[in-house]
């Protein structure tokens, strides 16, 4: 892959946790951690990865429950690891949706091969647009859905996130509230007044995160009767 793969590793085991970190890093890799299943969705929530390294023997909601749960809406590769090499184990992970399945222990290099072998499978998408976009001293990565001051990561909420790739997709076109009521998974209510403030509110915390002056925004620009419009530079 031409850009860095972006890993989530999800387990645990903090010291687990700590030299996969490391040592994916070193490997070229960006890493994110999350510590069980439920840490791990507040980070799905907001990030796109192109694999998730999943321990499958975590307290509470263990990892074949999760990725059985993340296949209802993400297509993202996901590798197992587990200390159980039982061959019922690594069925009901396939099952479950995993693409691949990882015994403990490994050697490390095995990880890499594994990695690199599932992340070759993956389809490149071509983007429809730019890689970037700029706001002033913002950057927005559109295939990521990620926004960064500098080389400082700017955190967006899970809403916050979702409106802003919703916006990048046609920039310089307002899109309406209901639209984006409906690109957020949520149904408008029957006057639409309450799903409208709701998404007011939301694009005015996204501004506060954008806009120099919040209250005279140049990006995230209000269109009469129309809705909302990104103009970045």
């Amino acid at each position: 892959m031409s850009e860095a793969a972006h890993i989530l590793v999800v387990d645990d085991d903090e010291r687990i946790r700590s030299l996969l970190r490391r040592f994916l890093v070193k490997n070229g890799y960006l890493v994110s951690t999350a510590h069980d299943a439920s840490h791990a969705r507040k980070i799905l929530r907001g990030l796109e990865f192109d694999l998730i390294v999943l321990d499958v023997m975590m307290p509470g909601e263990d990892g074949v429950g999760l990725t059985r749960d993340l296949r209802k809406r993400l297509a993202t590769p996901i590798l197992l690891l587990t200390a159980l090499g039982d061959t019922s184990e690594r069925i009901a992970g396939l099952e479950a949706g995993a693409d691949d399945y990882l015994p403990k222990p490994f050697e490390p290099r095995e990880l890499l091969l594994r990695i690199a072998a599932i992340l070759r499978r993956v389809p490149q998408a071509q983007p429809a647009g730019p890689k970037y976009m700029t706001m002033g001293l913002l950057r927005y990565d559109t295939e990521r859905g990620q926004l960064f001051d500098g080389d400082a990561h700017i955190h967006l909420t899970g809403t916050e996130a979702a409106l802003l790739r919703r916006l990048a997709e046609t920039p310089g076109e307002p899109v309406s509230r209901t639209d984006l009521t409906l690109d957020l998974g949520r149904t408008p209510s029957d006057d639409g007044e309450s799903s409208d403030r709701a998404i007011d509110v939301q694009i005015t915390r996204l501004r506060r995160k954008i806009e120099r002056d919040p209250k005279e925004p140049r990006y995230l620009q209000t269109v009469r009767g129309a809705g909302y419009m990104l103009l970045p530079d």
